[in-house]
């Protein structure tokens, strides 16, 4: 259940000001249509963090438990120091029109979750539980939570939100998980 837990509350608070948000407030205000929307987006992080949970767990099996330990430690304070800087969002993703809005909104979200802080957090957070399924939920919950409230409010909370606040406090999750993991809190789970 932490695994759940923990990936969902990261990635809700890591995802808020983050590009794919901004995608989501974008393509709220031009196609006006949340169902499909929504549906897009939970298709999309899905299969972009299942693919990333399965890299997690497909790493634990190539290096030691001692050094994943290290590169997850320094992994997480890594995410602490990119959750800092602010996402600039790429008008070119959301050009996928003619797929419909369903269509666009899996392909736009998908690409815009290549490489992404929250793709990476997923990967990192797999690595650390051994826990595919409670992770990928987890982080898939954790998008869900920071882009279903953009997708229906649209412009109405985008500068009401303190993104700062909350990507400091996100930051502050991935940096005590990191050190955490570097002090040895997961020799419970192999580390």
């Amino acid at each position: 259940m932490d695994a759940f837990l923990i990936s969902t509350g990261v990635v809700a608070l890591a995802e808020i000001g983050d590009k794919t948000q901004l995608l989501a407030f974008i393509l709220a205000a031009k196609f006006r249509k949340p169902i499909p929307i929504i549906l897009g987006v939970l298709v999309a992080t899905i299969a972009n963090h299942a693919f990333a949970g399965a890299l997690g767990a497909w790493i634990t099996s190539l290096v030691s438990p001692e050094t994943m330990r290290w590169v997850l430690g320094v992994s997480f304070i890594g995410m602490a120091i990119w959750t800092l800087i602010p996402d600039k969002f790429d008008e070119s993703e959301a050009k996928f029109a003619r797929f419909g809005v369903f269509g666009t909104t899996v392909i736009a979200f998908f690409l815009a979750e290549m490489g992404d802080k929250t793709q990476v957090a997923t990967v990192a957070l797999a690595a650390q539980y051994h826990a595919f399924i409670p992770v990928v939920a987890g982080t898939t919950l954790g998008m869900m939570i920071a882009n279903v409230p953009a997708v229906l409010l649209g412009d109405r909370i985008a500068g009401k939100i303190p993104v700062r606040i909350v990507h400091s406090i996100a930051a502050l999750i991935f940096a005590l998980i990191g050190v955490a993991t570097l002090l040895g809190a997961g020799k419970s789970l192999g580390f």
